[in-house]
């Protein structure tokens, strides 16, 4: 027994040792390159963002930002205004518009002019000016007739500017890192892969692209949306107009005769129907005298 118990120990000490070695070597086993890949990729942190990985494949990275700007960040405004004038030559005044447009540096968006009641013009323009000539431009706007409404607006698309560089800073670094998988990747699946998250990304790039093309237009150039219309003449129509009235007579001729023929179909079932009952009561009369008579001395007395 005494020599058993050593032997004992050693066989058990011997057993955790071969265990060891094998845990060891299974732990240290190469990957997949996907594997290598995919695991790279979900630890990069690029610009604040964070890499998705489910089911084994990547999904595209979505940044974070937060909602206040940076310090020291420009402010970013949109400015536009509302301006209805009352003149007398709205034709004239469409074009000396597009001259303070251009005096400006800026542009006419659109403009358009029509005829509405009592041929009176209407106009409307819209001008496109530098953000630093709005102040001027709208000065000279309200020089050109009587203004009968005016309304500015201001809009603090700082945050949204800010939100936006900074998305695109991001899908173009990941863009960057995804092409820099790419080239180690030595298997289909594993390009595929890859490039699909290259696309989805890109996509979201010129999405992002886009809205900062727009929010930049509308920043540096302001918007001012003009209303034209020649005022009321005094007493409403300008003059009697023959022509006018004897249009608007016969208009009434024939509305009268619309208005009768109305009438008359209205009328004809109500006298088809007392016509025959009438014809009944006479029919009635013929072939009973005696009772019709007796009947007219009752209600008599």
């Amino acid at each position: 027994m005494k020599y058993w118990m050593p032997l004992l120990l050693i066989a058990c000490i011997a057993a955790l040792l071969v265990a060891g070695c094998t845990s060891t070597q299974n732990s240290s086993a190469p990957s997949s390159p996907s594997s290598v890949h995919l695991e790279s990729a979900r630890d990069a942190s690029w610009g604040g963002s964070k890499f998705v990985y489910t089911s084994g494949q990547a999904v595209a990275p979505v940044p974070s930002y937060g909602s206040v700007p940076p310090a020291g960040t420009d402010t970013k405004i949109i400015r536009t205004a509302d301006v209805t004038i009352e003149i007398s030559n709205v034709t004239r005044a469409a074009d000396t518009l597009a001259g303070i447009a251009a005096g400006s540096g800026g542009y006419v968006s659109s403009a358009s002019i029509s005829t509405g009641y009592n041929d009176r013009l209407t106009g409307s323009v819209t001008l496109r000016i530098p953000a630093n000539r709005f102040e001027d431009a709208l000065s000279g706007i309200k020089g050109i007739g009587k203004v009968t409404y005016l309304s500015v607006q201001s809009q603090d698309v700082t945050s949204e500017y800010v939100d936006t560089a900074a998305k695109i800073a991001a899908y173009k670094n990941q863009i960057a890192q995804y092409n820099a998988i790419l080239k180690n990747a030595t298997e289909v699946k594993d390009v595929l892969a890859v490039q699909q998250q290259i696309d989805m990304v890109q996509t979201e790039l010129d999405r992002a692209t886009g809205q900062m093309k727009y929010l930049t237009s509308r920043i540096d150039d302001a918007t001012i949306s003009v209303s034209l219309q020649e005022p009321e003449p005094v007493g409403g129509r300008s003059g009697h107009d023959f022509i006018t009235a004897i249009n608007d007579g016969i208009a009434g001729f024939f509305g009268v005769i619309d208005g009768l023929i109305v009438l008359v179909i209205t009328i004809i079932p109500i006298l088809v129907i007392g016509g025959a009952a009438y014809a009944g009561y006479r029919y009635y009369r013929k072939r009973h005298p005696a009772a019709a008579q007796q009947k007219e001395l009752v209600k008599k007395e």
